[in-house]
């Protein structure tokens, strides 16, 4: 990084000096990154003097976007900007491209100015001849459309067509030029169109980046008024589509030339601009579509965007892993900017066939939670999608995590092939031992790493103060000596580590000399015996680059160790895979941390890790929610870098009931059951009735529907009946006609209270046996299958939201926010007899009231049932 001594120049105004108007100098100076490039790229053209605005222009445009994979190739390129023989963005922007193509590769010079069109200057003729067949071509498209252009409050990004106006590229190349990749929201990438998967990294508010477009666009020369937060850009259709099919024609042609005999053309053709040019196009009122016209248009839907339809879009492919993956910054010398070079390149894509390869590492205290759904769909799917393979890598696992990690492969099984992720191979650290041991004594031989004699307390004082251990720079020899000891078990545990000699001075903690290896005298359940263990920062990268991972896919807050993780592959010589890091799965209304889920269990707070109102995936497996909803719910959410988001559990609970409505089938179920006699049907008489499994059921199938006995006796749930009756009531009451589903109307006639005069314990009614009633309430029931035999009772578990706050984990007395109704136990509800025969994890939609799931406690005479989720959806698709 550059720094400035006190009588160095200051960079505002060496800005100024090269042609920056003082907003845009100013708005440069803001960044700091950009300022220190910009005044690297300057010093490097010797223009410290200054120079005329169009190559102050270029300049900025170079600090700005050359590729990182090639800056030894930045003099190179400054020297034929000075000179003048790259002058225009098309040239720049083909030498970024051939740079960009040959990272730190050697070039001939004539490859490269065939490549920009240096020393090829198009005849002026040559320019106004293609013009005319231009216009010539799009006359009728001119005349129509004049100097019109769009008007909108911000912008109305659809319509840049950054394929057929080089232009429009180069402008919004430079709005999002510096924008870390990933926080921008769907919705604001939906508008984007073409340009969604650059603008997947924008930072700022939309306000903040239509102010930077604005300013770009100022800079690019073109006109702008302002019309109540509207803005109206001339000729941004008419110029822009017609300048890059000259551009098609002829990409080394001067573009101030260009657009100067464009808009000459334009004006001769269509003369001095009028007032109507500069009205808005005035929208006709849509007729009303009839039915058909209705059914025609939503047969085609406008196109979903690349994103939405496929999530892993955003992407590299294996063979674009040639350019600078990060820059790591040291205290004590230059910036290491970590890519591949092509040979280990082509090393690798020979090894693996261009194949994508992603792995899974699962979490060692064996639960995991959706936070991990989200990570095997990322992992899984990536390798799915592109005909991969993901590696289910199982680390330095103990025998006391053995049993753990079994359970882990069977949930892993279930939600990886259960819609079609893909299979997966298992692969374990511990294969790679030898191989981890023989590169740590390369990593020693190079003066990278040393053993240490520090306690875990001395390491963690001398890391907070930033001081190097006493034995940092101890002989490579005597290093080598004692770590062969601590690997024969001749030094106590705690009494040496091996430790990698990185960056005690860095801004980032992960540089402190992190710990390779640790002495531990504990057998392995697959190498035997061991007495030194690679730890997960050392193993972890090197087992990635040793499996040919292309894509090393995890969470933000492993962000901060990308600089470990490149700083020893680096160091190793050792091919470098992609570390790609997405937010983490944040949903209302729970927690996921180890810690508070250990509390949880361990206060008996919940029934366990599996209990279902735990967002582990035990528990959604046992509430019944499928990996199908599962990966819906993450697909929808999207794979991003904003890491600052809470998603709404209801969002979660509406993917669930899109999968349930489609796989459930529907039952009748009584809560709390009341008691209803028929006096109109005879004693004993049982109706065997068909009951629609299926909304859509139809009749010649019989396989859609169950049979309900129907007798003098049925009941009813006690909220379904009422003494006094209301216009916004639809449930029975005295005198009053209800339908029971797929039966009969009845009518109430008669009420029994018991003795204290207030609880209705009994209601006598009369069927219609003519369905002739029409009533407008609809009510669920089951009835006694013969005289004197109760229903088949069941108990049912209604589970709601654990915590009544949506963020608990911020609350100081976070366990006081637990809801006191997330479980209500229903010890003897009334159901169909069709349930009987229900097993163990078979999902079902019991009529208005919710979907559920036989849970694992239920045993041969006492079905148990887990409500999964409710039926009322309160979340909307455009929602949150």
């Amino acid at each position: 990084m550059l720094v400035e001594d006190d009588n160095s120049e200051k960079p505002l105004d060496l800005f100024l000096k090269i042609g920056l108007d003082e907003r845009t100098a100013r708005n440069t100076i803001a960044n700091n990154k950009v300022t220190a490039n910009l005044t690297t790229v300057i010093h490097e053209a010797a223009l410290t003097n200054g120079c005329n605005r169009s190559v102050g222009n270029l300049l900025y445009t170079v600090a700005t976007k050359f590729p990182a994979n090639a800056l030894v190739h930045r003099p190179t390129l400054l020297r034929y900007i000075v000179s003048s023989k790259i002058k225009t963005p098309a040239q720049l922007e083909a030498a970024f491209l051939f740079f960009s193509s040959i990272g730190l590769e050697n070039f001939e010079l004539k490859e490269f100015e065939e490549s920009c069109g240096v020393d090829i200057d198009v005849p002026l003729e040559d320019i106004e001849r293609t013009v005319n067949e231009i216009f010539e071509e799009n006359k009728n498209v001119i005349l129509g459309q004049r100097y019109r252009t769009n008007a909108t409050h911000g912008w109305d990004l659809h319509q840049l067509d950054i394929k057929n106006a080089f232009l429009h590229g180069d402008i919004l190349k430079e709005v999002y030029m510096e924008q870390p990749p990933g926080f921008v929201t769907q919705g604001e990438i939906g508008r984007v169109c073409h340009l969604r998967q650059s603008l997947y990294g924008l930072k700022q508010s939309p306000c903040t980046w239509f102010g930077k477009f604005s300013q770009v666009i100022e800079k690019f020369g073109m006109q702008k008024s302002k019309s109540d937060h509207s803005v109206f850009y001339r000729n941004f259709e008419a110029v822009g589509d017609l300048f890059g099919h000259v551009r098609k024609r002829h990409p080394w042609a001067d573009p101030k030339i260009v657009k100067q005999l464009i808009d000459v053309k334009l004006y001769g053709l269509l003369g001095e601009r009028t007032a109507a040019d500069d009205e808005k196009t005035s929208r006709k009122k849509k007729e009303k579509l009839t039915k058909s016209e209705s059914m025609s248009v939503d047969a085609h839907p406008p196109p979903t965007s690349e994103e939405e339809l496929n999530p892993f879009f955003i992407f590299p492919q294996p063979e674009e892993n040639f350019k600078v993956h990060t820059e790591i910054f040291f205290s004590d010398r230059p910036v290491l900017r970590v890519c591949n070079t092509r040979e280990m390149l082509e090393r690798h894509l020979k090894a693996t066939g261009g194949r994508v390869f992603t792995r899974f590492p699962p979490e060692p205290n064996g639960y995991l939670h959706i936070g991990h759904a989200k990570a095997m769909f990322v992992s899984f799917g990536l390798a799915k999608e592109r005909d991969g393979c993901c590696y289910l890598r199982q680390g330095m696992m103990t025998q006391t995590l053995k049993l753990k990690r079994k359970n882990i492969l069977i949930i892993l099984k279930k939600l990886s092939s259960g819609d079609g992720l893909g299979t997966f191979q298992i692969t374990y650290t511990s294969d790679y031992f030898q191989d981890l041991y023989d590169l740590a004594l390369e990593l020693i031989r190079r003066g990278h790493a040393y053993v240490d004699h520090q306690t875990p307390e001395e390491i963690k004082e001398y890391r907070e103060k930033k001081m190097n251990s006493p034995w940092r720079d101890r002989p490579i020899a005597e290093s080598l000596e004692l770590f062969d000891q601590m690997r024969q078990g001749m030094i106590e545990e705690g009494k040496a580590t091996l430790r990698m000699k990185q960056d005690m001075q860095s801004d980032n903690y992960n540089m402190y000399d992190l710990i390779a290896y640790r002495i531990k005298f504990t057998p392995h359940p697959h190498s035997g015996d061991k007495c030194i263990y690679p730890s997960y920062d050392y193993s972890h990268c090197i087992v990635d680059s040793l499996e040919n991972i292309t894509h090393s896919l995890c969470t933000l807050e492993f962000e901060t160790r990308r600089a470990s993780y490149y700083w020893l592959i680096d160091a190793l010589g050792l091919y470098k895979p992609h570390v790609w890091e997405y937010s983490r799965l944040n949903v209302t209304n729970t927690v996921m941390s180890k810690r508070k889920l250990n509390l949880l269990v361990r206060e008996k707070c919940v029934d366990g890790w599996d209990d279902p109102r735990l967002m582990t995936l035990v528990g959604l497996q046992r509430r019944g929610v499928t990996s199908t909803s599962i990966n819906a719910f993450i697909r929808g959410i999207g794979i991003t870098r904003s890491d600052c988001s809470m998603i709404r559990l209801d969002r979660l609970e509406y993917h669930i009931r899109e999968e349930l409505n489609k796989t459930a089938p529907r039952m009748m179920v009584v809560l709390h059951p009341l008691k209803v006699v028929i006096t109109n049907l005879e004693v004993g008489s049982v109706m065997d009735l068909d009951a629609k499994k299926w909304p859509d059921a139809q009749i010649e199938d019989s396989s859609a529907f169950y049979k309900v006995p129907f007798s003098n006796v049925v009941y009813i749930e006690q909220t379904d009946f009422r003494m006094k009756d209301s216009k916004d009531y639809y449930g029975l009451a005295p005198g009053k006609s209800v339908l029971l589903r797929y039966a009969f109307p009845i009518k109430c006639t008669e009420v029994i209270l018991s003795d204290d005069k207030e609880t209705v314990v009994e209601v006598r009614a009369e069927f219609d046996p003519s369905k002739k009633t029409k009533p407008k309430g609809v009510l669920h029931w089951v009835a006694e299958p013969s005289p004197g035999v109760d229903p088949l009772k069941v108990e049912v578990r209604l589970f709601d939201k654990l915590f009544l706050s949506e963020n608990p984990a911020e609350l100081d007395n976070w366990l006081a926010d637990l809801n006191p109704a997330s479980k209500v136990v229903v010890p003897r509800a009334y159901a169909v007899s069709s349930l009987r025969t229900a097993a163990v994890g078979d999902r079902f939609q019991f009529e208005r009231l919710g979907y559920f799931v036989v849970d694992k406690d239920s045993i041969s005479d006492r079905l148990v049932f887990n409500r999964t989720v409710t039926l009322r959806d309160s979340y909307s698709k455009d929602g949150k």
